[in-house]
């Protein structure tokens, strides 16, 4: 590596260690802010009139510092399986070629996010007073700053050839694009095919990651076909990314983070592995019951997954379990648990769809009960035949000890659930709770047990800070391309399109089914929720479909597209936690697939179990 790049890595690893110490400080501090508005508010019903505008204004900086470190740890949500089978030197190239997209786009943005930065200066926040531009100027400052951390990726990862291809293939494409103006504008609204078709999906498909995909393909059309201002799309994005019900999507990664440290989840393990773990396929049941408990609270079906994975798998393969077959389940239960609250999808979608959280929450317990038994029998039908595992009934002194220890672990999903169903607290109000109680739980079994390592606490929370912000980046990237899609007439030829369709209710739900299970493989959850979920809601409600009935079909069509080989994200990871070739686990998987399709069927044949309780 020559100096001056060198040089650039250096810089750029100091800027990136300040940002990740700030987006930490930032994470923190909101969790402050809005336990103390939540006790205030509850206990001494005295509210903090300016607690939500105090954490609103940190938000958009803790979102776009949390992006930043996303990009310059390579984390952002991307399309990566056709990309991986290519050849070594293809990769680089790609990977430059990304990164060259990615400076493209931001660059193109510091202008017209420093301009709308400036013109929110003449607002001033009502409890506060203070000018709204500062809360603005997250989006430039974001901005300068992933310029530098793609530029400096570049320069620690490519060679002279690569960039030199990468750059003229750039130069190439932006160049037709340019000189077909007149044909483009001309083809009318078919040209929708080649900016969100074609571009897209070669951007996607060619690993750049989604949000910045999104971006490229709506500056492209914007610029080109409309000649709209580039500061919509920053105002776009700004308005999407600052939904103050979004601040729950930090704060639950938070939440998993000290999940973690506290070995709560273990305890949770250890309990159910006592009280079942000596039957046939028992540990395959405590799997499931452990996603199902676990699920949704750490905000990443990774994190999920990695958390109970790693406690389970040694003694089931002593067992006698083979770990394709283990990774197959553990990639399913994944998309059984797409519906539990507090699911970070349920959240987006009340927040794009204007849906009510807290129905959405009652509405996805009943739906997840049905996949996870659709999955026990599957279970059940490929343990018959195993031999009983050489495992004594545990006494009843050590299920009563587990359950004592696991009390804690077993209260919080019901005290989050609890809260939020009985309205005492909104999504983003129990979070903070939920942090609040893990913390304090995790350091008085600390006291007993010394089992949390305070070294991981730093680097776990610049992970979660990272998480989140590449989440909501894509939230606002798609925010902005929704825009577009709408501005063009899309939204009113779909919705034409679709009324056409033969069958009423039950040809959309068809249409609904195959398209987001298609969607969560390419896209993933929230990605497709932010950019489809305002298109189709109307729909479904136009045609009488419940929308928590309609929510629940689509989240779990989009997690059985997230978990199916050969494009799904969420089943490479499952093969990766368990460190088995993915080539062994296809086999497998597609008996868990077609349960949880069955019971897909059952959900939205039967809009009771999504609403009877509502």
């Amino acid at each position: 590596m020559r100096l001056p790049a060198r040089a650039l890595v250096c810089l750029n690893r100091w800027v990136m260690n300040v940002v990740g110490f700030l987006a930490v400080a930032l994470l923190v501090i909101e969790t402050c802010v809005l336990l103390a508005g939540v006790f205030f508010r509850y206990v001494l019903h005295s509210p903090l009139i300016w607690s939500d505008e105090l954490a609103s204004s940190l938000f958009i900086w803790l979102a776009m510092f949390g992006a930043v470190l996303a990009l310059d740890r390579g984390e952002h949500m991307r399309m990566s399986a056709i990309v991986n089978k290519l050849p070594e030197s293809w990769r680089g190239f790609c990977e430059t070629l990304s990164a060259m997209i990615v400076c493209l786009f931001v660059a193109m943005i510091i202008s017209p996010a420093m301009q709308h930065s400036h013109e929110q200066m003449w607002i001033t926040t009502p409890a506060l007073g203070i000018p709204d531009g500062v809360r603005a100027a997250a989006l430039p400052t974001g901005a300068v700053l992933m310029l530098l951390a793609a530029v400096a990726r570049m320069a620690k990862y490519s060679s002279v050839r690569q960039f030199g291809f990468g750059l003229g293939v750039l130069a190439a494409v932006t160049a037709v694009l340019w000189v077909s103006e007149p044909l483009l504008t001309a083809m009318g609204n078919y040209n929708l095919i080649i900016f969100f078709f074609v571009l897209l999906g070669a951007c996607v498909f060619g690993g750049i990651p989604i949000a910045f995909a999104f971006g490229t393909a709506t500056i492209a059309y914007l610029g080109i076909v409309t000649h709209a201002p580039l500061m919509i799309v920053v105002s776009r994005m700004d308005e999407g990314m600052s939904h103050l019900v979004l601040l729950a999507v930090p704060l639950f990664v938070m939440l998993g983070v000290v999940l973690q440290l506290s070995g709560m989840a273990r305890t949770l393990i250890d309990f159910m592995g006592s009280l079942i773990g000596h039957v046939r396929g028992g540990l395959q049941y405590v799997l499931l019951g452990a996603m199902f408990l676990v699920s949704g609270i750490s905000g990443s079906k990774v994190a999920d997954m990695a958390a109970v994975a790693p406690a389970l798998f040694p003694e089931m393969k002593k067992r006698g379990s083979k770990p394709e077959e283990l990774a197959a389940l553990l990639s399913s239960t994944g998309a059984m648990t797409e519906t539990i609250p507090p699911s970070l999808v349920l959240i987006t979608i009340g927040a794009v769809c204007s849906v009510s959280i807290t129905a959405l929450f009652i509405g996805g317990l009943v739906p997840a009960v049905v996949a996870t038994i659709a999955i026990a029998l599957v279970c059940w039908w490929r343990s018959r035949k195993e031999e009983m595992p050489k495992v004594e009934r545990a006494p009843l002194s050590v299920i009563g000890k587990t359950f004592v220890i696991a009390l804690p672990a077993l209260a919080l999903p019901l005290l989050i659930r609890v809260a939020v169903l009985e309205g005492a607290a909104t999504a983003t109000e129990v979070s903070t709770i939920g942090v609040a109680y893990v913390v304090m739980v995790g350091l008085v079994m600390h006291l007993f047990m010394r089992h949390i390592d305070f070294r991981k606490v730093y680097p776990m929370m610049v992970e979660a800070a990272a998480l989140s912000g590449s989440i909501l980046l894509i939230i606002g990237m798609a925010s902005a391309m929704a825009w577009a899609l709408t501005q063009s007439g899309f939204s009113a030829a779909l919705v034409d399109v679709i009324s056409e369709i033969p069958g009423g209710a039950i040809g959309f739900m068809i249409i609904t089914i195959l398209t987001f299970i298609v969607l969560g493989s390419v896209l993933e959850g929230i990605p497709a929720i932010v950019l489809f979920g305002p298109l189709m809601f109307p729909l479904a409600e136009m045609l009488g479909i419940h929308p928590v009935h309609y929510a629940m079909v689509v989240i779990l069509s989009m997690g059985i597209g997230l978990f199916a080989p050969p494009l799904g994200v969420g089943f490479y990871a499952a093969c990766a936690i368990s460190k088995v070739s993915s080539d062994g686990v296809i086999r497998r998987v597609w008996g868990y697939l077609g349960a949880l399709i069955v019971a897909l069927i059952v959900v939205a044949c039967f809009p009771w179990l999504s609403i009877g309780f509502l």
